[in-house]
């Protein structure tokens, strides 16, 4: 089998084949291309003399056609029954018009019954004004005949410019001319259609051409034309399909309508300019083929002078009644030389091909030859650590074959092994880094299919969670077996198959069991119906691997899902702490999300070309949760504060019971009084009077603590008023302080006791100093290591009443403004002092950027819509709508989804929020999905989107 002399070369074999198989391919391609071009040389030449003749017909027809078309027009027109010069001549526009739009007319006329007529000619050129002694500006010439007294016709010219200004008329004693005389109009008036005379030598302008004449709908007269063919010479010379080829338009009586010499066209003689006849042109060819009778749609070949010509006559359907047609007479030896020029080339060019394919198939013979070179190198690729490339070769020698799939085996099997290792390293989560490594173990070991089960945590059942090649896996399986064998047994008959399986128990560090790998195993992975013990152990190890990285991945799923649950809980106790913010740490990560999805799905729009992968929506949603975390350090009292007296709580009651005081001091006064003698009837008009002042002071102070209505200035100096009635205190406020309260009064002197104090007051305690828990959020603080950029108020609190009640607008003061306000600046602290992992360390900026304006006049940093992502602007719509429809405040009422949507609408407007951001929410149903979710059913109601798209379209 190894001996070379019984045998011949692999090489030499195929080079051979190839150059035998070559030399008659192109043999046979050249005898069959030039019996193929001799077959073809006639038709090709009748085709051309046909395409020809067609497009001689064609470019004529443009020629007629539009002097057809403007014909008929005129005989509407009133031209045809004016009865008087006048008349006629307020037609002269139209006429213009129509020579205008078509530059083949020569001249349009009008010719009547009576013998009177009207012709308008353009002057073309010098010689043509000369010709009819035409002033310079002159640019056509009316020249009409018209019955004057007595019945004598009488003939006038004149002369018009471009403008249609008159310039010169004069009469023509010798211009005699009757319509009635003229074929044209003789053949015209007795028909309704179009009459086309033969073409004939016009004899004012010398061209040839060919009048068109047709009757006037009511029969008044006969509309002419001139139309010229003088182009059509250069068309036939145009169109001649060699250097030597003769052609020539004749109508049937033999006279020459075109040809490329025009000269020899046109002949003089006692009668006048005429059409030559086709013997007068002097070319033999066209004289002899315009005598044959026998022309059909192929070649005619014919000889003259000792030479061969080839002719063909082709009818012209544009002068059907005319008889005109084209002839056209080709040198045989020219239209033969380019098809044997073709048939030389061709010739040419296969024996440089059959030249090349020689070449060429001894290169691949030899290529072919050397399989096991390829191999070699192959396998030193391999070597290399370039597994990579695709490894075998195609060969029909058996060892070599078997060579060539071992080799491409092993290659597979080392690049599945790498493709596996990345997946381990690279994929985190864990469902496709399993179906990845599944289906490149099923590809490494030549496994039938494949899957992985992995233990639920809830019960001891298996839950199928990748396979490949393959749906008959059970979605559970429920196995006590753990040993190698009485596992593969369980395996097999829990999937109820007789195909064969190796189970492999995947185990964690501390061998608990994580799951199985079963595998379906191929016919040469078994020996005797049992699995070959290299091929197990191949598994064994290989499922090692796997269970470490199912093992790592189940960790970090389960640290990231107690990193979610420790951010849910953190919101969820921002909510629980205040009864009326429940919910907002929830809804707003929710319609945040809705509104970032529209946006990642928009594939037109601003937002085309935005994306984001799933470590970034991951980042998105944590710090959507976390949005508002520093509201944990915000004073229950102040995010919660109805009223506007109300600290840890509502102080109204020290202010009612100051009034009980000033009620019983009014009735002591009165009894006081009594006793002292006075008058009982005036007393007791004080005591109603002060009652009635106190009843109605208070409801008055009630009333503005509630800050339900905007405080007038008016409103204001009454509360002061009001504050300024005195009250007596018997008892000592010092007692029962707490430390900062007793620190806060130290610089206040003690009055002696019992002390008239006012009514109401904003007292020195009242004032609660910063001191050390300045928040850093000026700009130019050093600690500021965030940017901020807020103005900070001078006291950390201020407790005063006359102060707190005097709110122009809703329950909070400045100093709780800022504290409200605060929480986004703790945000951001708490969340920058996290070890965030290098996929969230945008999250302190994504949640503490909420509050920003695409104005730049936010807080707290003041940034403006380029310095946020679209993440951060999302965010900011999200909190707004959620705040702005919200049940659970106490200091308003919830505003339906049309309120919202205008509100928002003016803030989008103002530039206060995203404007296209805004247009997605609308346009996206974003705000119906919410509030069909989250709201109440009487806020939802009926939102006329429209007006706000525009709005945003139009900024």
């Amino acid at each position: 089998m190894n001996n070379v002399g019984r045998g011949i070369s692999l090489q030499v074999l195929i080079a051979i084949s190839i150059m035998l198989s070559t030399l008659l391919l192109g043999a046979a391609l050249a005898y069959q291309g030039y019996r193929g071009i001799q077959q073809t040389l006639v038709a090709a030449a009748g085709d051309s003399a046909q395409l020809l003749g067609k497009t001689i017909n064609e470019r004529a027809r443009r020629l007629i056609d539009p002097a057809q078309s403007s014909i008929r027009l005129l005989t509407y027109d009133d031209v045809a029954q004016a009865d008087n010069l006048p008349q006629r001549l307020e037609r002269l526009p139209l006429l213009v018009e129509s020579l205008d739009a078509n530059k083949m007319l020569s001249a349009v006329y009008v010719g009547y019954p009576n013998g009177e007529f009207m012709l308008v000619r353009r002057l073309r050129g010098a010689e043509l004004k000369q010709r009819f002694a035409a002033p310079d500006m002159a640019a056509f010439l009316v020249q009409t005949i018209t019955a004057g007294e007595g019945g004598a016709m009488l003939g006038e010219w004149r002369f018009f410019d471009r403008q249609l200004t008159l310039l010169k008329a004069e009469l023509k004693a010798d211009y005699h001319f009757d319509p009635r005389t003229r074929p044209w109009f003789q053949d015209a008036i007795t028909r309704s259609e179009t009459v086309l005379t033969r073409p004939y030598v016009f004899f004012t302008t010398g061209q040839i051409g060919l009048t068109l004449a047709q009757r006037s709908v009511s029969g008044a007269a006969v509309i002419g034309m001139d139309a010229s063919v003088d182009d059509l010479g250069g068309e036939v010379k145009d169109l001649r399909m060699t250097a030597g080829t003769e052609m020539a338009v004749v109508d049937g009586e033999g006279s020459v309508v075109a040809y490329p010499d025009l000269k020899r066209v046109v002949v003089t003689d006692n009668d006048g300019p005429r059409l030559s006849k086709i013997g007068e042109l002097g070319v033999a060819s066209l004289t002899q083929l315009f005598g044959e009778s026998a022309a059909g749609e192929t070649p005619y070949k014919f000889r003259v002078d000792g030479a061969e010509w080839y002719g063909m006559r082709a009818p012209l359907s544009t002068f059907a009644r005319q008889d005109v047609r084209v002839l056209i007479a080709v040198p045989a030896n020219e239209l033969l030389a380019g098809a044997r020029q073709v048939l030389v080339d061709q010739v040419r060019w296969a024996a440089v091909l059959i030249a090349l394919l020689l070449l060429i198939g001894w290169a691949v013979g030899h290529r072919i030859g050397r399989p096991l070179r390829a191999l070699a190198d192959q396998v030193r690729a391999l070597a290399g650590f370039d597994f990579s490339r695709e490894v075998g070769v195609r060969s029909r020698v058996t060892e070599v074959r078997e060579l060539s799939h071992v080799i491409g085996r092993m290659s597979r099997t080392i690049h599945n092994f790498q493709a596996i290792t990345l997946n381990l390293s690279r994929e985190t989560r864990l469902d496709r880094m399993l179906g990845g490594v599944l289906e490149r173990l099923v590809d490494a070991s030549g496994a039938s299919g494949g899957a992985v089960y992995l233990t639920d945590e809830n019960d001891d059942s298996l839950r199928l969670s990748a396979q490949c090649q393959g749906n008959g896996y059970p979605p559970t399986l429920s196995l006590v077996a753990r040993s190698h064998e009485d596992l593969a047994a369980a395996v097999a008959q829990a999937l109820d198959s007789h195909a064969h399986y190796l189970a492999v128990a995947l185990n964690d560090r501390s061998h608990e069991l994580l799951g199985i790998l079963v595998l379906q195993l191929a016919p040469e992975h078994e020996a005797g119906g049992t699995v070959q013990q290299p091929f197990r152990k191949f598994v064994e190890e290989l499922s090692g691997a796997a269970a470490v990285a199912i093992e790592t991945r189940q960790l970090i799923e389960a640290q990231q899902r107690l990193l979610d649950a420790i951010i849910k809980l953190l919101a969820d106790a921002i909510d629980a702490k205040s009864p009326y913010t429940g919910g907002h740490c929830e809804r707003v990560p929710q319609l945040a999300q809705m509104l970032l999805d529209k946006a990642v799905a928009s594939d037109s729009g601003p937002y085309a070309d935005f994306a984001m992968n799933d470590a970034e929506l991951y980042e998105f949603r944590i710090a959507a949760w976390l949005h508002d975390c520093g509201k944990i350090t915000s004073p229950e009292y102040v995010v919660d504060k109805a009223t506007k007296l109300e600290t840890l709580y509502n102080r109204i009651h020290e202010v009612r019971t100051r009034f009980e005081v000033l009620w019983r001091d009014a009735e002591i006064d009165y009894w006081q009084g009594l006793a002292g003698g006075g008058d009982q009837e005036a007393l007791q008009l004080t005591l109603e009077r002060r009652r009635a002042e106190l009843q109605e002071e208070f409801a008055f102070v009630a009333n503005a603590n509630i800050g339900g209505e905007f405080m007038k200035d008016e409103d204001v100096a009454r509360l002061q008023q009001i504050g300024a009635r005195r009250w007596q205190r018997h008892f000592d406020d010092r007692l029962g302080l707490s430390h900062d309260e007793s620190v806060r009064l130290a610089a206040v002197p003690v009055p002696l006791l019992p002390v008239d104090e006012p009514l109401l007051a904003d007292r020195p305690e009242h004032i609660v100093p910063w001191g050390e828990r300045k928040p850093p959020v000026a700009k130019d603080d050093p600690r500021n290591l965030w940017g901020f950029d807020m103005r900070l108020p001078a006291q950390a609190y201020n407790y005063g009443e006359l102060y707190n009640l005097g709110i122009r607008r809703g329950t909070l003061n400045e100093e709780e403004r800022f504290k409200i306000n605060e929480h986004i600046v703790q945000t951001i602290i708490m969340l920058n002092t996290l070890p965030l992992p290098k996929h969230l360390r945008r999250v302190p900026t994504i949640a503490g950027n909420h509050h920003e304006k695409m104005d730049g006049t936010g807080y707290p940093r003041r940034l403006g819509k380029d310095d946020m992502s679209i993440a951060e602007r999302v965010m900011a719509i999200a909190d707004i709508f959620e705040a702005l429809t919200a049940a659970d405040r106490p200091y308003k009422a919830p505003k339906t989804l049309s309120e919202s949507v205008k509100i928002l609408g003016f803030m989008a407007r103002d530039q206060h929020v995203d404007p296209q951001l805004f247009r997605l929410f609308l346009s996206s149903g974003v705000y119906r999905e919410y509030g069909e979710k989250f709201l109440r059913r009487e806020q939802i109601d009926e939102v006329d989107i429209q007006p706000w798209l525009d709005m945003v379209d139009g900024a």
